[in-house]
């Protein structure tokens, strides 16, 4: 006789959705990031955190990363064990890493995305995503009150 002792599984969870590259496929990327967070139950805090970063990231991809004919990619993927949310987004432009720019007039009218996802996300950076785009992510600790602001900018600047 076999006696099987119970073990307790892990739930993966994770959203991907490829979206145009346009002002539209931002937007929404940031609406369905807010409604899978919500359908996770995720917290409150949490969910408004991560709808700043998605947008801001989804802007950028769609703004920035842009390949005419190529769509970004969002995905959320939620670490029970870790206590984190990881937002990746990816786009077909590897050669164009994010940096946040030293400094921002008064009357600049765009340039401080990657300020807000540096403040909102507890760590953030980039990766090739082979064979020539990149992932730029962010992480939320799911358990903490407060942003830790980590930067983890790397490459060339595009702006």
């Amino acid at each position: 006789m076999h006696a099987f002792t119970p073990q307790s599984c892990a739930t993966v969870r994770t959203f991907a959705q490829r979206l145009s590259s346009t002002r539209r496929g931002a937007r929404l990327a940031r609406l369905l990031a807010v409604e899978r967070l919500t359908a996770w139950e995720t917290s409150p805090h949490v969910i408004e955190r991560a709808e700043h970063v998605v947008a801001e990231l989804a802007a950028n991809a769609a703004l920035h990363g842009r390949v005419q004919g190529h769509d970004f990619l969002l995905a959320l993927t939620p670490d029970d064990a870790a206590g984190t949310l990881r937002i990746a987004v990816s786009d077909t432009r590897g050669e164009c890493r994010p940096v946040i720019l030293p400094k921002q007039s008064p009357d600049d009218e765009s340039g401080r995305g990657l300020l807000v996802v540096d403040a909102l996300a507890d760590r953030w950076g980039t990766e090739p995503r082979p064979p020539s785009g990149k992932t730029v992510w962010a992480e939320i600790d799911q358990h903490g009150e407060q942003p830790k602001a980590v930067s983890g900018q790397s490459g060339g600047q595009c702006r």
